[in-house]
């Protein structure tokens, strides 16, 4: 090939000579061991293409990270003042001569600027291309991998990148990461009987007779009544719901039905029978009004959340752009990330929901350490905008929710088969509130709740005294080789009632269960307390951890019974104080009502 010179010029007035040659052969960027539930299975099919999201370095990223300790710390002066959206995106922009260097790098392979988006802080360029010119790029081979499941993606196991943008690019994606969303439900739903129904997502509930004492209801069906009495929010009335809102997330074709919503709120709270939902649709999402179509984890989490914060404003967000795929129609609509589509939506906008709930996740380890702290920071930056996140913790116990010790599953995936229990991500993220899930009157942790130690994340400063005094507990020797005890990121946070919810799907009642319901059901506590605090002129409580760990003794129920058994043993207990099956504990509103309303900083100021 003749060699010829491209001339850079950047905004400094210098210049740089670069060969073509060295934008196609670099160095070793990321390499993984594919996970064991996967296997290859063939090229890509001729002509397929991908969307290739390429994150560039965040030279100011712990300039967010002080903002975000100060102003979520109730002890400190600047407690609550969120930053605006042109703030965070300056924070999180990178430099402009690695824009200027990676655009340069993809017009040199002849992508168009047609074909070359950018996230509003040009944190991520976004460019679609044919898989072989992807290959080119990354000097790599993908390929299309099989689950044991069914499903398919295609992926790569390594790739490369030109030495001169090495620093200037953290990650491209999707490359490595074989992570699959998955809603978090366990496999075990029981009617009112404990009687196991089997696997399915959902079981036919026979009408129950509510009894004199609603909160008593929570032992058999949980109801917006059991919750309210339950959690202390009788005879709340919202009175900032026209500057209040709370949304919910929906993947894997997940559909809201609306009619659904209205047979439930009818069933549970007939004043608000005339409630709506607003749908967004992003990347191609849709929401089918179907009965057939309703979804039991969409239905979950919007009649729950909106039940509990009505008449608060709710939002579904209904994201296209997930896998399985076929791989004999064609490979382009696995490529696709769709978390990452909804982030890249919900950051372009100037007045995101005060409150998000999720129910979405995957074990830590499918997701490359890289990919997983770059999303993390995104959540970090929406929390300092004044958003509170809140995630189910998993349905696995401490890995995969199996206690039987000769069934050995919750192995690593760095080609080691080492047994460790398997923290989840994004409840592994410090800058999220997890939540975990309880059972009955008095609460006792639900057996299946996710919670444990991340292996990719620091402990936060905020945690420190709680989960060090779990740990003395615990003792130095107990799991010492299944976990990460020394200085790491733990979860749950909290948790909340996540046994035999009643939820309508297709016009009839059902019972469901898992931290799938424990998310939304905390959310829709923090949308109360976000109203409690915007009818007093205060701003909303945003990234919500620190305050918990500072003052949540005080406010919430702590869980001491109960445990999370995972790969072969008995999990974590439920202790007094944190711990990581129910957290902190669960919600009582009327002493966080007093707490968000009274801390320390607004005490000063008043």
């Amino acid at each position: 090939m003749k060699l010829f010179w491209i001339w850079l010029t950047f905004s400094t007035g210098l210049s740089l000579a670069v060969n073509p040659q060295r934008l196609t052969s670099g160095r070793l960027k990321q390499s993984v061991v594919p996970p064991q539930q996967w296997r290859k299975y063939s090229a890509p099919l001729p002509g397929s293409r991908i969307e290739l999201r390429i994150g560039l370095v965040q030279p100011f990223m712990h300039v967010l990270e002080n903002h975000i300790q100060e102003i979520s710390d109730p002890d400190h002066e600047r407690y609550g003042q969120h930053l605006s959206k042109s703030e965070v995106e300056t924070l999180i922009s990178p430099q402009e001569q690695s824009i200027q260097l990676v655009t340069e790098w993809l017009h040199v392979h002849g992508i168009e600027d047609t074909n070359i988006s950018c996230t509003p802080a040009q944190d991520w360029i976004v460019v679609t291309l044919p898989i072989s010119l992807a290959e080119k790029m990354l000097d790599t081979n993908y390929y299309v991998w099989q689950h044991d499941d069914g499903d398919f993606t295609i992926r790569t196991t390594s790739y490369n990148l030109p030495e001169h943008l090495f620093n200037h690019i953290d990650l491209i994606q999707p490359t490595t990461m074989f992570a699959r969303l998955s809603n978090m439900k366990t496999t075990l739903y029981m009617t009112k009987n404990n009687i196991a129904l089997g696997s399915s997502h959902a079981k036919e509930l026979t009408l129950i007779t509510p009894s004199s004492d609603s909160q008593n209801d929570c032992n058999y069906t949980v109801t917006l009544n059991c919750l309210q009495s339950l959690y202390n929010t009788v005879g709340y009335q919202t009175r900032a719901h026209s500057r209040n809102s709370i949304g919910l997330t929906g993947y894997l074709e997940q559909y809201a039905n609306q009619e659904d919503l209205k047979l439930f709120f009818a069933d549970q709270n007939p004043g608000a029978a005339n409630a709506s939902l607003d749908v967004i649709l992003i990347n191609g999402g849709f929401n089918n009004q179907s009965a057939q179509e309703a979804g039991d984890e969409a239905n979950l989490d919007v009649q729950f959340a909106l039940g509990l914060s009505y008449p608060t404003p709710g939002v579904f967000y209904s994201t296209g752009g997930e896998p399985p795929f076929d791989p004999d129609q064609g490979t382009e609509s696995n490529t696709n990330e769709p978390y990452a589509k909804w982030l890249d939506y919900i950051f372009s906008q100037d007045n995101p929901p005060l409150t998000i709930s999720t129910s979405y996740g995957d074990h830590e380890q499918t997701v490359p350490e890289d990919y997983a702290r770059r999303t993390c920071e995104r959540f970090m930056a929406l929390g300092a905008r004044g958003v509170t996140l809140t995630f189910s913790s998993g349905d696995g116990g401490v890995g995969d929710g199996i206690s039987d010790p000769a069934f050995q599953t919750c192995l690593t995936n760095d080609g080691k088969n080492e047994t460790r229990f398997l923290p989840v991500f994004p409840s592994s993220c410090p800058y999220v509130t997890s939540v975990g899930g309880t059972r009955g009157i008095p609460e006792e942790a639900a057996f299946f709740s996710g919670g444990g130690f991340s292996f990719y994340f620091d402990r936060p400063w905020y945690q420190d005294r709680a989960v060090n005094e779990f740990l003395e507990t615990l003792g130095e020797h107990t799991y010492s080789d299944l976990f990460n005890r020394y200085s790491s990121s733990a979860y749950p946070d909290v948790s909340a009632q996540g046994v035999n919810f009643r939820v309508f799907i297709g016009s009839k009642p059902y019972l469901i269960s898992g931290t799938s319901a424990s998310s939304p059901t905390f959310a829709g506590i923090v949308a109360l307390l976000n109203d409690a605090r915007l009818h007093a002129g205060l701003p909303p409580l945003g990234f919500l951890n620190p305050l918990l760990y500072k003052r949540g003794a005080e406010a919430l129920n702590d869980v001491t019974v109960g445990n999370n058994p995972g790969c072969g043993t008995n999990g974590f207990n439920a202790t007094e104080g944190w711990d990581p099956v129910s957290g902190l504990g669960t919600p009582n509103f009327e002493k966080l009502e007093k707490i968000v309303l009274e801390s320390q900083m607004w005490k000063r100021s008043g």
